[in-house]
């Protein structure tokens, strides 16, 4: 890919977690919500580590370096957690599970890079979270907690393989993406003004709340039965879903 100097860059504090050994490819696959051994070598896919009952135990991002070798990226909070629960359950697979080091940048609207800083302007944290909340992008802590489906925050189109075989969490995602529906789905607000934990109201009636904000836009879960055109409020100002 060539890089144009036009575009903007963020630093994007990381976790790694290596997986390397003969077979670390078959762990994974048997771990994460992607399909992981599709992979070729040099490319990555966003995936998550689920609980059995497909609860979040983080997003990640996979990056195959070689055929026995695998980086996973997760945010800094969940560094110990995803090298725990890939440990733990490791048993007889032979595989390595071992902290690194890098550094990672965020292209504004492409893809994330280690170690090389890209070409292009670097834009503040405030930008950075302006285009996070604008792109309708979840963040751990904000939109997404063990208490989330992943349907909810539009994670089953980016991060979930449904035709790769079994893995923890996968069954009720399946049957939920089959035969099932959401009750509330992540949206991008157009609002003045907004805050964490405001209510989102419609009508008079409570239909979600706001997880992110910056100046003129929010994120937030909103019921799915709420019209695209609704007329909302937030802690009292007008908005309307983006």
């Amino acid at each position: 890919m060539v890089l144009q100097t036009s575009q903007r860059i963020a630093r994007r504090p990381r976790a790694f977690v290596a997986v390397t050994g003969p077979d670390a490819a078959d762990y994974l696959q048997r771990m994460v919500s992607n399909d992981i051994e599709a992979l070729p070598v040099g490319k990555s896919c966003d995936a998550l580590l689920l609980t059995p009952k497909a609860k979040i135990i983080a997003p990640l991002r996979v990056l195959r370096r070689g055929e026995d070798d695998f980086l996973v990226l997760t945010e800094p909070e969940l560094r110990e957690r995803v090298a725990g629960e890939l440990t733990r359950m490791r048993f007889a697979a032979k595989c390595e599970i071992a902290f690194e080091e890098h550094r990672s940048w965020l292209i504004v609207g492409g893809e994330e890079v280690l170690d090389e800083r890209p070409d292009g302007e670097e834009i503040s944290e405030e930008e950075a979270e302006r285009a996070r909340i604008e792109a309708g992008v979840p963040r751990w802590g904000s939109e997404l907690d063990d208490r989330v489906l992943p349907a909810e925050a539009g994670l089953t189109d980016t991060h979930v393989s449904f035709s790769k075989g079994c893995y923890p969490g996968q069954e009720p995602i399946a049957r939920l993406h089959y035969r099932g529906h959401v009750n509330r789905r992540l949206r991008v607000l157009e609002v003045e003004a907004a805050s964490p934990g405001d209510a989102i109201e419609h009508v008079g009636k409570n239909v979600g709340r706001v997880t992110s904000a910056v100046p003129g836009l929010a994120l937030g879960y909103v019921r799915t039965e709420v019209p695209d055109a609704a007329e909302l409020t937030v802690g009292g100002a007008a908005a309307r879903l983006h």
